[in-house]
């Protein structure tokens, strides 16, 4: 019997069809599809940070410190693509984006379930962060457990306790849904790994690297937002570029900027 499936083709294996008929712009207005385009991709980077930082806490988990610095690196790589795409999104004017604005409707980029969950698995713990979604929804349950589980900064925590450079109990056992708050015990492992300048010093290197990314990504979307809208409230009713400017120059790893005045 002959096998009637169709052959893989890049189009099939890519989902091609699926893809590229996921935009579907609510006007005729020239300048919206490149909104859309700019915004899926966001997403489709974020899933891929979240998957590559669940590989992460594995690897540092394990003490598999090359395995982990790869990670990072990958990580910190997409994080400069995803703020270069501003870029192209700045090439659009305000009176462009105000051509289609009014029908997003309440459609906001508050609502990235995804960015939510982005921001617990690095450490955001707050119950605020769920209002936006319904409680029976996907996105609801992937933030909740996302805020459920041990963050990045717990895995890498662990990871310096198996090179030898422990942080006590109190760090190791802490409740883990309760939000990071600098420890000395922590900074004072820190210090002891810079201090000793091997892998364990790289890593946390790469992870500051990380949080520093994530702060440069807050302020380039901030002042996007800003020259594209001033200080209009964003679509949904959230607060704009008000709002986002709160979320500027607030560390994930509280600990590893704390110690950079004793290196």
């Amino acid at each position: 019997m002959s096998d009637k499936r169709a052959a893989l083709t890049y189009s099939s294996y890519l989902g091609l069809d699926e893809v590229l008929g996921a935009q579907r712009p609510r006007t005729a207005e020239h300048d919206e599809l490149l909104f859309i385009v700019i915004h899926q991709v966001y997403e489709l980077w974020f899933k891929q940070l979240l998957h590559e930082g669940a590989y992460l806490q594995r690897r540092l988990e394990d003490s598999d410190t090359t395995h982990a610095l790869h990670a990072l690196k990958r990580m910190l790589t997409i994080l400069k693509t995803v703020v270069a795409q501003i870029d192209v999104l700045e090439t659009m004017t305000p009176r462009q984006f105000l051509t289609f604005r009014d029908r997003l409707e309440a459609a906001s980029g508050f609502q990235s379930g995804q960015f939510r969950e982005l921001e617990a698995m690095l450490g955001r713990r707050d119950a605020r962060a769920l209002e936006a979604y319904d409680p029976d929804s996907v996105e609801h349950a992937r933030i909740a457990a996302a805020m459920a589980r041990p963050s990045l900064f717990d895995s890498f925590v662990r990871y310096l306790d198996n090179q030898g450079y422990s942080a006590g109990a109190a760090a190791l056992d802490r409740d883990v849904t309760q939000p990071l708050e600098p420890s000395d015990a922590v900074q004072h492992a820190l210090l002891a790994a810079y201090a000793d300048d091997g892998e364990p010093a790289q890593v946390c290197e790469r992870m500051i690297d990380l949080d520093e990314g994530v702060m440069e990504w807050r302020y380039r979307h901030v002042q996007m937002v800003r020259r594209t809208i001033g200080d209009k409230r964003g679509t949904g009713g959230s607060g704009g570029a008000s709002y986002l400017a709160t979320t500027l120059l607030r560390p994930a790893f509280p600990d590893l900027w704390a110690v950079r005045t004793e290196l």
